[in-house]
């Protein structure tokens, strides 16, 4: 018992896990929040997505409004994350590890679809590539963490239900 309780707490790896935790809402908002802002208050939205037009796919409607809203999921899902860290909830390693998952789909698919629409780029460039490995390199890394870390099964179990027996 006395092991548990020395790895009961935020220490060990699992700073390096808050950092990524708190850092990615930030970053997300920072990177993506800009870009969706303008496309949907300059015009672009409507030039890509009106047929008649130069650049019109049909494909465009459901790939930005796609990709706003996975990206605005993943925003309000890192958010929420954060409070599970911070208060040590027990449902904090499977959020993450199905946030990590998430991603790693969401960023394939994205990379797919817009294959379809822009068909001279290809699907992973090295932006789409970047992000893919990223996220790829962290599932590797902490996925195994979340499932077999004895410091996470001492740490994340505030708000357990009760099992009723």
């Amino acid at each position: 018992m006395k092991d548990k309780d020395n790895l009961k707490g935020l220490g060990g790896w699992l700073i390096l896990v808050g950092i990524g935790v708190v850092v990615a809402p930030i970053r997300l908002i920072y990177e993506y929040g800009p870009m969706y802002y303008s496309i949907f208050t300059d015009g672009s939205f409507e030039v890509l997505t009106t047929p008649g037009t130069e650049a019109y796919n049909s494909l465009w409607g459901p790939l930005l409004i796609g990709e706003a809203l996975g990206n605005t999921f993943l925003v309000l899902a890192s958010i929420y994350l954060v409070y599970l860290f911070f208060t040590k909830h027990y449902l904090f390693p499977k959020i993450y590890i199905a946030i990590i998952l998430f991603s790693l789909v969401f960023i394939t698919l994205d990379a797919w679809v817009g294959s379809l629409v822009i068909t001279d780029e290809p699907m992973f460039d090295p932006a789409t590539t970047k992000e893919f490995t990223r996220s790829l390199v962290g599932a590797v890394i902490w996925i195994p963490y979340m499932l077999v870390s004895k410091r996470v099964k001492a740490t994340f179990i505030e708000h357990k239900p009760e099992k009723i027996l």
